[in-house]
Order: C-alpha cells, then sequence, then structure tokens
C-alpha cells in the first residue's frame, strides 16, 4: 500500500514538471515581443534591395560603357552608342527584306520643341545614322510604309555617350537662321529651311501662328539612301536645329505638317 501512495505522488509531481516547462517554453507572444521578430525577418530583404547601391556594384565596367543602347522590334533596331562602341552616334537598321524602310525619331538634350528623324532607305541590312548627337537623347525605333508609320517602340533615353555633345540651341528666330545660312527656302509662307555648309547645320523655322508645324526633309552627302527630318513643334518664330559636320546638303525642301499629314511642301531643290 505505501509503495501505490510513493508511485502515485511521483507520478504528480513528475506530471506538474511536464506542465511547467511546457507553459514556460511556449508563453504567448505578445505584440511587443512580436515586433522584433518581424524586423529580424524583414532585415534580409532591406539588405537586399540596399545592396545594389554599393559603389562596388554601381561603377559601371568598361565594357557597359562601350555598349550601345538599342530599341528594337522586328524589323527594326535603332540604337544610341558612345564613339568607342561599334555603333557610335544614334543608328536605325533595317533587319527584315521587305517594302517597307525603317527610321529613329529623337529628341536632344531633353527639349520637347524639336524632334528628329532619321529614315533608312537603304533595304535589309543597311545601316544608317548621324554622330551629331546631345548630352541626353531620347529616341524609339519606328517603321515605314512609304510616308506612313505604321509601328513604332517605346521611348528611351541615353546621357552622356558623346565625347563632343551639341548644344540644345532654342533660341534662334527665322530671320536670324536665314542671316546666318547660305540659302533658305520657305513653302506657304509658314516653314522655312536654311542651311550653311561651313559645319553644316540645318534650321527648319515655324514662320507661321497655326496649328501647323514646319519641317525641312534634306539629305545629306549626295547619299539618296537616308533622308533626314527635322520637325519644328514649339510654334512660330522658332527654329530647330541639326548639325552634320563636314556633309554637304544635297537635296532639300520645306513642308508644312498637320501632325503627320502633309499641308503643304516644295518640290526638292539640288544643292
Amino acid at each position: 500500500m505505501r509503495r501505490t501512495v510513493i508511485a502515485a505522488v511521483v507520478m504528480v509531481a513528475t506530471a506538474l514538471s511536464a506542465d511547467g516547462a511546457a507553459a514556460t517554453a511556449t508563453p504567448p507572444r505578445t505584440a511587443v515581443q512580436a515586433q522584433p521578430q518581424a524586423q529580424a525577418q524583414a532585415q534580409p530583404q532591406v539588405q537586399a534591395a540596399q545592396a545594389p547601391v554599393s559603389s562596388a556594384t554601381a561603377a559601371p565596367s568598361a565594357t557597359a560603357v562601350d555598349e550601345p543602347v538599342c530599341a528594337r522590334f522586328k524589323g527594326v533596331e535603332a540604337c544610341v552608342g558612345p564613339d568607342g562602341s561599334d555603333r557610335p552616334g544614334i543608328t536605325v537598321e533595317d533587319t527584315a527584306g521587305d517594302h517597307r524602310h525603317t527610321a529613329v525619331e529623337y529628341y536632344l538634350n531633353g527639349y520637347l520643341g524639336t524632334k528628329y528623324v532619321i529614315h533608312n532607305l537603304g533595304r535589309d541590312g543597311e545601316i544608317r545614322g548621324s554622330r551629331e548627337i546631345g548630352k541626353t537623347v531620347t529616341f524609339r525605333a519606328a517603321l515605314y510604309a512609304g510616308d506612313e508609320r505604321i509601328k513604332y517602340s517605346r521611348w528611351k533615353t541615353v546621357r552622356n555617350v558623346a565625347k563632343y555633345p551639341v548644344k540644345r540651341d532654342t533660341r534662334t528666330t527665322p530671320a536670324a537662321a536665314g542671316a546666318k545660312s547660305k540659302r533658305c527656302t520657305t513653302t506657304n509662307g509658314a516653314a522655312t529651311m536654311c542651311f550653311s555648309e561651313r559645319k553644316t547645320f540645318v534650321y527648319a523655322c515655324d514662320t507661321g501662328a497655326d496649328k501647323f508645324q514646319a519641317r525641312a526633309e534634306y539629305f545629306v552627302g549626295g547619299d539618296p539612301t537616308t533622308r533626314y527630318e527635322i520637325h519644328q513643334l514649339a510654334g512660330a518664330g522658332t527654329c530647330g536645329k541639326a548639325e552634320h559636320g563636314d556633309l554637304p546638303i544635297s537635296m532639300y525642301r520645306a513642308s508644312l505638317f498637320n501632325n503627320d499629314h502633309r499641308k503643304a511642301t516644295r518640290l526638292y531643290k539640288y544643292n
């Protein structure tokens, strides 16, 4: 009988000891106690997000600097690259053997009052472009069927790739452009194109207070497979300017557009 009582007492003591240990091992979690654990779990995510900002990973490699930045879709590849790359300046390549032609549309130095377009008329496998670009280039690739744009990519912006970037010129008036230039041509008194061939530059000037936009359309260096355009979008009394280094103007005309619809033009003149 005594042994049975002692055994019962030992069993109760063991059970109480086990319950007590379990109670102290898993206390109820309060909001204050849960917060450090949540912070501890979030910390690796914060560190992972901050990791790319370190100086070791932020500095671009020499190879990355020399690689052009491109916008492309089927049949078209437009790129902006530094002088040391295989595609310096701004270029557009025709990558499809069809009856359409490619183009690159771009703005320089963050100014949206003047848009530039280079039409590559050389067909499949040909690359056309210009080395004269600004410190900032916002560009996109486009595909044309005749004079109708049928497809285009998203805009991309590239900065600081030109060793000698062209400056932004937004203060030239039509009168000043004519005074600086070798010759000019005008259509309907609302659009004027002027150019000079000493370090060749071209102006497209809007001279009419209306809803239409002035446009210069021209070829340089005697090459019939590349058409350059300056679209002046800033309104009456303003001029857009493009530079072409030592390449002379070969054919040119001034035109007037309502968005992409031609309202007036002259026949091309030969220089």
